[in-house]
C-alpha cells in the first residue's frame, strides 16, 4: 500500500493499493486491445470526447484542487490553476486531433504521400512536483493522436491522476484507454518502461532515474521523451528593471520544487548590492504556512526525505538572506538566498529542489554567459536587461531549452518545452505535440502502366 501524507501537517491523507509487474501486464493488454478500436475512431469524434473530458475536468475545478493541497502541499491558487491548464491542454490536443496531416511528395512514376499513424500504447510515468498538469502534458496529446495511455503517477501523489481516470470515463472515453497505476517507481514504473507492449515512455523526474529509464528503453529501441533535472540561471544586468528582477518566486514556486526554478541568480557586479537589498527585503516578506489559506504565497516540501535533502545544502552557520517558516508538524523550509558560495560548490551548481537560490555576481557579458551554462543542466533560464541587442545575443548563447526575456515565466501549452544537455530529451507541448505520438508511414503508388 501506499501511505500518502499532506506535507502541510503530515496527517495520512488516503492509502492507495501498490500495482506489481502481473498488474502493469495486465493494465497494458487492456489498453493494446482497445487503442486498435480508438485509432479507427474518426478524429473528429476523438476531439468530441477529449473536449468533453475536458469540460469535465473543469466542472471538477474546486474538487481537484482541494485534492492537490491536501497531497502535494501546493497552494490553493496554484492548484485551481492546474486544474485549468489540464483543462486547457485537452482543449488544446482535442483540436489536434483533426490536424494530424501527411504530405504528398513528388516523386517520378507515382504519387507518394505520408501518413501520421499512432504509436500504440505510451506509458507516461509522471512526478510529484506538478502531479496533474505534467502529467496531461503527455496523456493529453498522446489520446488526441489515437494511443491509448498507462499513467503511473508518483508515489506520494496518486490522488489526483485517479480522479481524473474516473473523470476521463465519466465524459465517456473508452474503459481501459486511459488507466492510472499507482505503485513504486522500482516496481510499476519499472514494468512499464521494459513492457515490450508499450511503445513509447515519456518520463518526468530526476536526471538519475532519466538515465536507467533510457537505458532500458534503448534495449528495446524504444522512443523516450524525458523531462528531467534543471538549475536554471537569473541572469541581471546592470540596465535591468532591479524591482522586477528581484522577484523571489523565481525559484520559490512551488517551493522551489520546480525543474524550472530559476536558482543561480547571477547580478552584475554594479548593482549587485541593490539587487541584494531589494531581494532581501522580497524573500523576508514571503507568507509561508497553510496551503489552503488564499493569502499564503509558499507552502511545505513534499515529504521528509525532501526537507532533509534541502537541508544538506543549507549549514546553520551558511551566509544567507533568510525567510521565516512554521514550526511544528509538516515538511516546512524557509525562503533562502546563499550569498556565500563558490560558483563551483554544490550548492551553485546542483539540483535543491527546494526554496533557495544562490547569488553571484558577475563582470561583464562574457562572464555571465560563462557562469550561466556552468551546469550539467540546460532547461531554462531568465535574461534582464533593456538592451534588446545583448537580450538576442545572451539568449543565443545560453544553452537551454527556455529562456525567458524580462519574465520568469518558462511554460504554455501552445508553445514547445524541454531541456539540453542533461535536462531532458526531446520536446512537449506546443504545435508539434501529437506528432512525437505518431510514427511517419511513407507510401508511394506507381501510376505506370
Amino acid at each position: 500500500m501506499l501511505k500518502v501524507l499532506n506535507p502541510a501537517t503530515e496527517e495520512v491523507v488516503a492509502t492507495v493499493p501498490a500495482a506489481d509487474a502481473g498488474e502493469v501486464d495486465r493494465a497494458v493488454a487492456r489498453a493494446v486491445a482497445v487503442q486498435e478500436t480508438w485509432a479507427r475512431t474518426a478524429p473528429a469524434d476523438r476531439a468530441r470526447l477529449l473536449r468533453r473530458f475536458a469540460d469535465t475536468v473543469d466542472a471538477h475545478v474546486e474538487e481537484l484542487a482541494a485534492l492537490e493541497v491536501r497531497e502535494a502541499g501546493h497552494l490553493i491558487g496554484n492548484a485551481r490553476w492546474e486544474v485549468g491548464n489540464v483543462r486547457d491542454l485537452l482543449l488544446y490536443a482535442a483540436g489536434g486531433a483533426e490536424r494530424i496531416n501527411g504530405a504528398q511528395i513528388p516523386v517520378p512514376g507515382g504519387w507518394n504521400v505520408t501518413f501520421r499513424e499512432p504509436l500504440g500504447v505510451v506509458g507516461v510515468i509522471a512526478p510529484w512536483n506538478f502531479p496533474m498538469p505534467i502529467a496531461a502534458w503527455g496523456f493529453a496529446p498522446a489520446l488526441a493522436a489515437g494511443n491509448a495511455v498507462v499513467l503511473k503517477p508518483a508515489e506520494t501523489t496518486p490522488l489526483t491522476a485517479l480522479r481524473l481516470a474516473e473523470l476521463a470515463l465519466e465524459a465517456g472515453l473508452p474503459e481501459h484507454l486511459f488507466q492510472v497505476l499507482p505503485g513504486l517507481g522500482s516496481v510499476a514504473g519499472r514494468a512499464l518502461v521494459d513492457h515490450p507492449s508499450v511503445a513509447k515512455v515519456v518520463f518526468t523526474g530526476s536526471t538519475r532515474t532519466g538515465r536507467e529509464v533510457m537505458e532500458r528503453c534503448a534495449a528495446q529501441v524504444k522512443p523516450v521523451t524525458l523531462e528531467l533535472g534543471g538549475k536554471s540561471p537569473n541572469v541581471v544586468f546592470a540596465d535591468a528593471d532591479l524591482v522586477k528582477a528581484a522577484d523571489p518566486f523565481a525559484f520559490l514556486d512551488n517551493s522551489g520544487q520546480d525543474c524550472c526554478a530559476r536558482t543561480r541568480i547571477l547580478v552584475q557586479e554594479s548593482v549587485y548590492e541593490e539587487y541584494s537589498a531589494l531581494l532581501a527585503e522580497a524573500v523576508r516578506a514571503v507568507v509561508v504556512g497553510d496551503p489552503a489559506d488564499e493569502k499564503t504565497q509558499m507552502g511545505p516540501l513534499i515529504s521528509r526525505q525532501q526537507l532533509d535533502r534541502v537541508r544538506e545544502f543549507v549549514p546553520d552557520d551558511a551566509p544567507a538572506i533568510r525567510g521565516e517558516a512554521p514550526d511544528g508538524p509538516g515538511f516546512w523550509f524557509p525562503p533562502t538566498v546563499l550569498t556565500g558560495e563558490a560558483p563551483d560548490s554544490p550548492a551553485a551548481v546542483e539540483e535543491i529542489f527546494g526554496p533557495v537560490a544562490v547569488l553571484l555576481p558577475f563582470r561583464d557579458e562574457e562572464d555571465a554567459v560563462r557562469l550561466a551554462n556552468a551546469t550539467p543542466y540546460g532547461l531554462s533560464g531568465s535574461i534582464w536587461t533593456r538592451d534588446v541587442g545583448r537580450a538576442l545575443r545572451v539568449s543565443g548563447a545560453v544553452a537551454a531549452g527556455n529562456l525567458s526575456v524580462n519574465s520568469h515565466s518558462s511554460v504554455r501549452y501552445w508553445t514547445p518545452f524541454g531541456g539540453y544537455k542533461q535536462s531532458g530529451l526531446g520536446r512537449e507541448l506546443g504545435p508539434d505535440a501529437l506528432a512525437a505520438f505518431t510514427e511517419t508511414k511513407n507510401v508511394f503508388i506507381s501510376t505506370e502502366a
